[in-house]
């Protein structure tokens, strides 16, 4: 043997307990990395939570602070401070709730008949509301106005907060109140104290408190298993709009952003929704009224708005007056007949413009005119030509044969 003999077996036992430390070190990397990786997991699934739970908290303190708005009793009473606050908080959500969309569109009505003041030229400054309700002018040089403006802006701010505060509070008590009233019904249902936020469980809770006969019981009961099976599905404050924009325009042929300014048309997709939801979790309805003939009901109605808002526009675009109803009737002739043409095209745009439409927006609703071939009041008829024919089948089959994807048995 040789001496090179042994100096290879010495290099070579060192190259192996090299790469054996080598080994160790990468595993041990490894597994720090995988740590790691696991703790971000971990904060960023915490944090999406939180964030969650912030804002569904949030959107019932605004349910809470509008409720009053839908009752005449409040409007009589409101001082201007009020008014302004449930304007804030009703333009704040309005885009993103349907009960506060519903709520801003009672606030304008009720602004307007009672100070000739329309909201919709306000937006969403509360403060300069409340100042027009109070009929509040001053004569004071450029820079007394703006300390004012600014020291008003922060009480304003503290006062809104205060008030927010306290109907959150006068809030939670009703609700205290509320669960204490309808305890034996609660605890047959195992209903939490903050589910009664919901009015529609909270009505048939009071409604199956207020019946006289097992019959009447029993309908009052299979309505609170239907509205906690919901609130299982879409939370206590239910569908955001978004989520029903989301859903409707996918499966509503012609439904577009613009439909959901609606209050009406947004409650229609909110019942069509929560039809879908019941039939896919095996409820049925009462014997008055199935499942099946409430998603009919609610798609019908979403479709008969969706037919109205077609003809306002083809009247807007023609220039025709609405209000005679022999020229509406031929303005909506002559709109059928030129439907599609490049003129037509060229006056919609505009009219979208108009409205305050950016310019991808009418990009995005031209290329969907253009890809539609019939006028809208054809699209959305119900009940004559090929509708006809789809309505041979009735219920929530024939709901998904209309729609693309209404609830099925």
């Amino acid at each position: 043997m040789s001496e090179s003999d042994g100096m290879d077996d010495v290099l070579d036992g060192g190259l192996r307990q090299s790469l054996m430390i080598a080994s160790r070190i990468a595993e041990t990397l490894a597994r720090r990395r995988q740590e790691s990786q696991r703790q971000q997991e971990h904060q960023d699934a915490q944090a999406a939570h939180e964030a969650q739970a912030r804002l569904a908290a949030e959107r019932s303190t605004a349910h809470a602070a509008l409720a009053p708005v839908e009752k005449d009793q409040w409007w009589d009473k409101a001082q201007p401070s009020d008014i302004a606050t449930a304007h804030a908080v009703a333009e704040g959500w309005k885009n993103h709730d349907p009960a506060a969309l519903a709520a801003s569109e009672k606030i304008r009505q009720e602004v307007l008949t009672r100070y000739g003041i329309d909201t919709h030229d306000v937006g969403a400054d509360a403060e300069y509301l409340e100042s027009g309700i109070q009929t509040i002018t001053t004569e004071k040089d450029r820079q007394d106005e703006l300390a004012r403006s600014q020291e008003e802006t922060r009480k304003a701010a503290v006062e809104h907060e205060k008030s927010m505060q306290l109907i959150a509070a006068s809030r939670a008590e009703e609700l205290r109140a509320q669960a204490a009233k309808l305890a034996p019904e609660m605890e047959r249902h195992q209903v939490p104290v903050e589910y009664l936020a919901n009015p529609e469980l909270a009505q048939a809770l009071q409604t199956a408190h207020s019946a006289k006969t097992p019959k009447a019981l029993e309908a009052a009961d299979a309505i609170v298993k239907e509205r906690l099976f919901l609130i299982g599905k879409d939370g206590i404050n239910g569908p955001d709009l978004d989520q029903l924009r989301k859903e409707t325009t996918a499966t509503a042929n012609g439904a577009g952003d613009s439909h959901f300014e609606d209050p009406a048309f947004v409650k229609a997709a909110k019942e069509m929704h929560e039809a879908k939801l019941l039939a896919e979790g095996g409820f049925k309805g009462s014997e008055r009224t199935s499942v099946e003939q409430r998603y009919e009901r609610a798609e019908n109605e979403l479709f008969a708005r969706m037919e109205g808002l077609g003809r306002e526009i083809e009247n807007r675009v023609t220039g025709n007056d609405s209000r005679l109803e022999d020229q509406g009737l031929k303005a909506e002739s002559a709109a059928a007949a030129d439907y599609g043409s490049a003129e037509h095209h060229e006056k919609f745009a505009d009219s979208l413009a108009s409205t305050g439409a950016n310019e991808t927006q009418i990009r995005g609703r031209l290329a969907a005119a253009r890809s539609e071939g019939t006028h809208p009041s054809a699209a959305v008829t119900v009940g004559k030509g090929a509708a006809k024919a789809r309505k041979s089948r009735t219920g929530i089959s024939a709901g998904a044969e209309r729609t693309k994807s209404g609830p099925s048995r």
